[in-house]
């Protein structure tokens, strides 16, 4: 159970709130400057011939920026040990934007994920999501990309970043894990709040995380 903090007037709460906000101009500097970096990090030409299946037929890695210069893949998870598309890869994709601002912005968006197109297209039409979503079964993308950055076996979600020269693609940043938690709105939302993400006492972290359409109404 969390505890709410105390109770105060106005004015003392402005001054804490001052206070506080000077960290919070701290960390976005710092967020800046770590994301500047992320920008300098080296490339690896990829010069491996994946195939992806679409609803429009085979694809190649090139064919996923839709002649953009950037691409973004999130790779979606269907743990072997359950065969089931994983909950808080879903958590992750309800919480995509809509795609006409990256496009703006020279970059595609496409899921991907490791098992047959049917079931893919299946899953999606049941949870109402228009993002893009591409197969990868039978090729060696997910493993080559889904890989150990540190110590810990690779957690979802999964998300790699590409740019292209020509038609010379480059990969150029993958995070899993927390790394991802910047892009889960509802989680930003939620750390705002008073009570956070709530998430104290669970077996872990995301126990609480159902498919959008299991949560019960109230």
């Amino acid at each position: 159970m969390v505890s709410l903090s105390k109770v105060v007037s106005r004015d003392e709460w402005l001054v804490a709130r001052r206070e506080f906000l000077q960290q919070e101009k701290e960390f976005t500097r710092a967020r800046d400057a770590l994301n500047a970096k992320r920008r300098e990090l080296p490339r690896v030409l990829l010069d491996k011939d994946y195939v992806f299946d679409t609803p429009d037929g085979k694809a190649s890695l090139l064919d996923l920026f839709d002649g953009r210069r950037q691409l973004i893949v999130y790779h979606f998870m269907v743990p072997p040990e359950t065969g089931t598309f994983c909950v808080s890869c879903s958590f992750w994709i309800d919480n995509v934007g809509h795609l006409a601002h990256l496009h703006a912005r020279d970059t595609s968006l496409v899921v991907d994920c490791p098992v047959p197109l049917p079931r893919i297209q299946e899953f999606k039409e049941r949870m109402g999501w228009t993002v893009p979503w591409v197969s990868s079964y039978g090729s060696d993308f997910y493993p080559d990309l889904h890989f150990k950055i540190d110590e810990r076996d690779p957690q979802p979600p999964g998300i790699s970043a590409f740019v292209r020269e020509g038609d010379s693609v480059f990969h150029t940043y993958s995070t899993h894990d927390r790394g991802s938690d910047l892009l889960n709105g509802t989680y930003n939302y939620l750390d705002l709040t008073p009570l956070g993400r709530q998430e104290e006492g669970l077996g872990f972290p995301q126990a609480w995380v159902r498919y959008h359409d299991e949560y019960e109404t109230s």
